[in-house]
């Protein structure tokens, strides 16, 4: 009997081992937009531009980072998310750029309570990983319009879309990918705005 119960021990505590298998620590991942150009003359040099929260298309903007293997295949890492909501690290990365750049007198969140003569907004049409058969690449779609908060016109819009292979098929290949984008965006909204 005493042998019985020792067996039971036994498989008791290598069942309790299966089920308490740590699960994989979770990777956090932000955007870095990198330097930016300085503009030294710019039309907008005494304006205030604020950058409005980015605005999905199709799909809510979380934490998680998206992949897809097909247009309706879709899917999200389990132990890989940004570091904050995605709308978050665009609006601030956007900001950071236009900051950089000089080419405003200020560049303010929407959020911020002072006034402001331009807005800066945004739709995402797809922010995501793309795999498909062997090839695996990150893409940003996103179209800005820049609007006069004094008179509500809009100045002028213009989508931006990019494509940039990663060096890997998992989270941290499509994180790096995008980050090459992101300094890319960052660059043509600038030279967007000059030629505005």
């Amino acid at each position: 009997m005493k042998i019985y119960y020792s067996l039971l021990a036994v498989i008791a505590l290598g069942l309790s081992g299966c089920a308490l298998k740590e699960t994989p620590p979770m990777n956090y991942y932000s955007l870095d937009i990198g330097k930016m150009p300085v503009v030294q003359h710019s039309k907008y040099a005494t304006k205030v531009l604020k950058v409005s929260y980015p605005k999905p298309l199709t799909q809510k903007l979380t934490d998680r980072i998206r992949f897809s293997y097909s247009s309706s295949d879709r899917g999200v890492y389990q132990n890989s998310q940004w570091s904050n909501t995605l709308e978050k690290l665009i609006e601030g990365n956007i900001i950071t750029a236009l900051q950089q750049s000089r080419l405003f007198k200020a560049v303010l969140p929407y959020s911020s309570t002072a006034g402001d003569d331009l807005r800066l907004e945004s739709m995402i049409y797809d922010f995501s990983h793309h795999v498909r058969g062997n090839e695996s690449y990150a893409v940003v779609s996103i179209e800005f319009a820049l609007i006069d908060t004094h008179t509500g016109q809009l100045i002028r819009t213009k989508r931006f879309s990019y494509r940039e292979e990663t060096r890997t098929t998992n989270a941290k290949g499509y994180v790096e990918a995008t980050n090459k984008i992101l300094h890319r965006l960052g660059v043509d909204l600038i030279n967007w705005f000059k030629v505005t």
